[in-house]
């Protein structure tokens, strides 16, 4: 994973510098509105919004803008369109497989933009369950490692019913059965730990290997997936290498 880690490390920069441009307040905005249609509009009762709702305070979202998304969730905004998530299943360059997680209000849109970016890039986008069978949810927690103590990250993720930690760059990384996600959540809640991100991932079963050039295209392609307003987020099957982020980075 740690080749994951320091990838999540770039996005989170890139996603800074987004920020102060305003371009996340789509995508956070999206992922308001699913988990209040999917959980109900009421943060204190559906975790899932309150963790998206924290995710866009912490962007510095405005308010009103927190509030419009939950009511275009729950359907009290008359006007607008209803997002659905949607997960779609392709292949990048070299063979690398795909899971593309969306929350769009037109299907046909976003299959067009995903297949435009995958075949041009020497990919295919697949038919359901071609490539989902590689991969295998998961809980998902990550935060910066700077001021915990090793021993007692371990003890905590133990105790949640996770089955792997990785503290590396910086960044802990904390897997688990999706049954543990809230009892992960609950024991780092007690420890005082803000986590930069949760909830649940797909985690692939076999990661595929490739040189530092391979791997750079491919990235440059997850790149341009994660462009799309529509997309939430992109899983790869990729081994990432400290060669190949360095390569990237500069």
């Amino acid at each position: 994973m740690s080749g994951h880690s320091k990838w999540s490390t770039i996005k989170r920069k890139k996603g800074a510098e987004d920020a102060k441009r305003g371009k996340i307040f789509t995508r956070l905005a999206r992922e308001i509105a699913v988990a209040a249609r999917n959980g109900g509009g009421d943060p204190n009762m559906n975790t899932t919004l309150a963790l998206a709702v924290s995710r866009a305070k912490a962007a510095n979202m405005p308010k009103e803008n927190i509030d419009r998304a939950i009511k275009r969730g729950t359907g009290e905004d008359k006007g607008a369109a209803a997002y659905e998530e949607v997960v779609y299943e392709g292949y990048g360059p070299h063979g690398v497989a795909f899971m593309i997680e969306c929350a769009t209000d037109n299907r046909n849109r976003t299959v067009a933009d995903l297949r435009h970016i995958l075949t041009s890039s020497g990919g295919s986008l697949g038919e359901g369950g071609s490539v989902a069978w590689q991969f295998a949810q998961a809980a998902y927690f990550t935060f910066p490692a700077e001021g915990y103590d090793e021993d007692t990250i371990f003890e905590l993720a133990l105790n949640g019913g996770a089955d792997d930690v990785q503290m590396e760059a910086g960044i802990v990384e904390i897997t688990g059965p999706i049954k543990s996600f809230k009892s992960i959540n609950d024991e780092l809640a007690k420890a005082s730990i803000q986590y930069d991100e949760a909830g649940l991932r797909m985690i692939p079963t076999q990661e595929l290997e490739l040189g530092a050039s391979d791997t750079i295209q491919v990235l440059k392609v997850i790149e341009r997936l994660e462009e799309l307003d529509d997309v939430q987020n992109v899983y790869s099957n990729l081994n990432i290498s400290d060669e190949a982020l360095a390569q990237y980075e500069g």
